[in-house]
């Protein structure tokens, strides 16, 4: 194991701090400048967003689509990490709506998040037994114990939870305390796991087997289905499933487990979709697939795969979807030039560069590999608006509820921003070129766990 230093180790040149002189002439400098203390006196009072939006992006921006999918309500992941679920589920119920002819209708959110936590705390367990020789201040399993049942996660994963354990009904499995506030859930789990993690190294480091770990960690995720059971409720083996449609039709299904609920209202083939990413790095060649280490939740589930493509494909392929009349999941840097309560994503909706007169100089290349970006959040694209010069805007399905975001939770994206801010799609394997299409069957390039291709997860 590796010890700390005596000594500290950064010993910057004298040179390098800041002079009182220097300090004397910044505040001399910004006192002159009249138009900075007005801009002080501004954001001081009401902040830097509402200083800096411009307000001809705001006006230009319309919220009419030449392609336009909802007509239904917005889901509300309140306050979870869960918006990759509610996203691939409100993919799914579109479906499920148009087979059981109701005007809403929402998957159980808890249901699968029940079966990602268990899973996942599996999969967590699994990577300590695996790393347990190596040093507990290892990158690796440091990033590990960081990161041990996090709420986000990506398409593959969502997947794998459904082909394993099915799909609920929410009124089958509605939501709790804790799946609506993850926090508390979330602290204790990771109290325990990290526990566990402890435990497990011991038993491998003083001379025990894998096999020895293994039943050691049956024991473990016996306490972990305890603690789910108890925030969450016990997952149904099976429920009585009939409704009355939105013609006043009544339908009786009968007794049905999760997986023929999902067999039957999931009308989409699994198996069909891959994730098309937009990594613009140079270390991230364009045409190959890549996968991120430990990334993922079902052990023997299928692997999280990325096939790295140009943004023009992303964009067409979305484009062409959302026209043949169906939504796309998709991750993005949410956070970035966006205005929660007008709902628009536009590169120039706030003009710092004007206010601070200074430029941003990070390209899309240069925030992933400087950290400033990377994905934080999953959505849907339900519309598009496309002229005969291109496509000027994007229509979002969030999952933020209808109160205090866009319109009744609907929101516009610009197409300037899809560019710079969006970064993967789930896409069908068909709608690719027959070259791309091959290469989803390559080897993928494996990134390193803390890599922001996996951020979504975490």
């Amino acid at each position: 194991m590796t010890t700390a230093p005596t000594q500290p180790t950064t010993d910057f040149p004298a040179e390098a701090a800041i002079s009182n002189d220097r300090i004397d002439s910044l505040r001399a400098e910004f006192d002159s400048n009249a138009r900075w203390g007005l801009s002080q006196n501004a954001i001081t009072q009401v902040g830097i967003d509402d200083v800096a939006l411009n307000r001809s992006v705001v006006t230009s921006t319309d919220y009419t689509f030449s392609t336009l999918l909802d007509d239904w309500k917005v889901t509300n992941q309140r306050q979870s990490g869960r918006c990759w679920m509610f996203a691939a589920l409100n993919l799914f119920r579109v479906g499920a709506m148009k087979a059981m002819n109701l005007k809403n209708f929402e998957f159980s959110q808890n249901y699968t998040l029940f079966w990602d936590k268990f899973e996942r705390a599996n999969w967590f367990l699994e990577g300590i037994i695996e790393t347990a020789g190596r040093d507990i201040d290892d990158r690796t399993v440091a990033f590990l114990l960081s990161h041990p049942v996090d709420d986000g996660g990506q398409w593959n994963m969502f997947i794998n939870i459904v082909k394993k354990h099915g799909l609920v009904p929410k009124a089958v499995m509605p939501e709790a305390k804790s799946s609506s506030a993850t926090r508390g859930m979330n602290s204790v789990l990771v109290w325990y796991l990290r526990g566990f993690a402890k435990d497990l190294r011991d038993t491998i480091n003083g001379g025990g087997s894998a096999e020895a770990a293994r039943d050691l960690k049956d024991k473990q995720l016996a306490v972990i289905w305890r603690i789910l059971c108890m925030h969450l409720g016990t997952p149904p083996t099976e429920f009585n499933w009939q409704w009355n449609d939105k013609d006043k039709e009544f339908h009786r299904d009968g007794v049905m487990t999760p997986q023929a609920f999902a067999k039957k209202y999931v009308n989409i083939d699994l198996d069909d979709y891959v994730c098309i990413v937009n990594d613009p790095r140079p270390t991230s060649p364009v045409g190959r697939t890549f996968t991120v280490e430990y990334l993922g939740n079902v052990v023997g589930g299928t692997p999280v795969k990325y096939l790295n493509v140009d943004m023009n494909v992303i964009r067409d392929t979305t484009a062409a979807v959302l026209q043949d009349g169906e939504p796309v999941w998709f991750g993005c840097d949410v956070g970035k030039m966006f205005r929660r309560d007008i709902g628009i994503w536009d590169t120039n909706l706030f003009n710092y560069e004007s206010l601070y007169e200074a430029p941003l100089t990070l390209d899309k290349s240069d925030r992933l590999l400087y950290q400033q970006s990377l994905m934080t959040h999953a959505m849907l694209f339900t519309g598009v608006d496309v002229h005969p010069e291109g496509i000027s805007r994007w229509r979002v399905e969030n999952s933020w509820g209808e109160d205090r975001v866009g319109r009744k939770g609907f929101q516009v994206m610009n197409d300037n921003w899809f560019d710079e801010y969006v970064l993967e799609i789930a896409a069908h394997r068909n709608r690719l070129s027959p070259e791309l299409q091959a290469a989803c069957d390559e080897d993928p390039i494996v990134l390193a766990p803390w890599d922001p291709m996996g951020s979504l997860a975490y």
